[in-house]
């Protein structure tokens, strides 16, 4: 009778992302200007996840995602991480899932929306809407990935 609990403790235990698994991760390039653009976005809002710029970019090549999703959706669902809890940035599951870190969230979240099941053959909407299905989600997030790409070309046109 124990092994039969124990091996239904291990099923009922909600699965997490290993924080060493992305230590062992190829750093982002210190001159890739999405990195700059990132940062830049974060910084001029005040905004705390302006240290996590190289784990957004990474998550999101690792799982070939637009650079900019994974960010703007930081920013409408914890303005950038000045409000979460449990370490969730990107209020996954609404913002009811645990994470050891913030940056085992942030790959978590983008290895669910490349490869799991619930998103993987969708397009940016639909994923959007499956993320969150408010109506105007979409819009609020593809709003951001605008504005975010925008950065460098505004810092870039007011310095020439």
């Amino acid at each position: 009778m124990k092994d039969f609990l124990l091996v239904a403790g291990l099923f009922a235990v909600p699965a997490t992302v290993s924080v060493q698994q992305f230590h062992a991760q190829p750093a982002v390039d210190k001159n890739d200007p999405r990195l700059g653009q990132i940062r830049q976005y974060f910084a001029e809002r005040d905004c705390p996840l302006q240290d996590s710029a190289e784990d957004f970019l990474l998550a999101a090549d690792q799982n070939d995602l637009d650079w900019r999703l994974l960010p703007s959706i930081s920013m409408v669902e914890s303005s950038g991480g000045k409000d979460y809890r449990n370490n969730n940035v990107l209020g996954w599951d609404s913002a009811r899932e645990k994470f050891p870190s913030v940056q085992a969230g942030i790959h978590y979240v983008a290895e669910q929306l490349a490869k799991s099941k619930k998103y993987r053959d969708k397009d940016l909407d639909e994923k959007l809407q499956t993320y969150n299905p408010v109506p105007e989600y979409p819009g609020r997030i593809k709003r951001v990935m605008r504005a975010l790409a925008a950065t460098d070309q505004a810092a870039t046109m007011s310095a020439n």
